[in-house]
C-alpha cells in the first residue's frame, strides 16, 4: 500500500527515513547496560556486534569492558560458609537466571589508621571546645542581655580594643 504523500514510498518506510533524520539523545543508562551485558557475554550475536562496533569507536567503554572481563576472570577469596548458606536460600531455585554473584573481599585497613581518625577527631572535639570557652571567658563581667544598665553598652561586650594597635609614643593622647 502507498502512502498518500508524493514521495510514493510506503507509509512505513517513510517514518523509517523520517526517524534516521532526527538526532535523540542516546539513553546512557541502557549504553550502561548493553556495556556490562557485553562483559558477562550475555547477549545475542546482532547485540554483541553492535556493541564491539561501539567499542572499537570508544577506547575509554573498551578499557571498561576489558577491566570487568578481567575481574570476572580473577580468583576470589572463599567466603564462610554460613553466608554461602544464607545466600542460597535467598535464591529461588526455580528461577534459570538464579545466580550467586561473587563479590570482592573488602580491603583489610591497618590499625594505625583506625586510632589516628578517631584521635584526630578527638583533638578537634577538645580544641573546639577550649577554643568555645576561652572566647566566650571574656563575657563573664558582662550583664546579662535581657537588662538595660546606663553602664553596659555594646561597645563594653564587643571591645575591639585589645585587637586594635596602639600608640603609646608621648605625643599620642589616650
Amino acid at each position: 500500500m502507498r502512502a498518500r504523500g508524493t514521495s510514493g514510498m510506503p507509509e512505513d518506510r517513510e517514518v523509517w527515513c523520517r526517524s534516521q533524520e532526527i538526532e535523540a539523545a542516546p539513553d546512557e543508562a541502557a549504553h550502561l547496560m548493553d556495556l556490562a551485558a557485553f562483559a558477562d557475554n550475555r547477549l545475542d550475536d546482532d547485540d554483541a556486534a553492535r556493541v564491539a562496533a561501539l567499542l572499537a569507536r570508544d577506547e575509554a567503554a573498551a578499557g571498561d569492558v576489558a577491566v570487568a572481563r578481567a575481574l570476572a576472570s580473577a580468583t576470589m577469596l572463599a567466603a564462610d560458609a554460613a553466608v554461602i548458606a544464607r545466600a542460597e536460600a535467598l535464591v529461588d531455585e526455580d528461577r534459570p537466571e538464579a545466580v550467586l554473584i561473587a563479590f570482592p573481599a573488602r580491603p583489610t585497613v591497618p590499625r594505625w589508621y583506625n586510632a589516628a581518625s578517631w584521635s584526630g577527631l578527638a583533638a578537634a572535639v577538645v580544641l573546639a571546645g577550649w577554643l568555645g570557652f576561652d572566647l566566650g571567658s571574656g563575657l563573664s563581667n558582662a550583664p546579662p542581655f535581657g537588662q538595660q544598665t546606663d553602664t553596659a553598652s555594646t561597645s563594653d561586650l564587643l571591645d575591639p580594643a585589645p585587637l586594635l594597635l596602639r600608640d603609646f609614643t608621648e605625643s599620642s593622647q589616650i
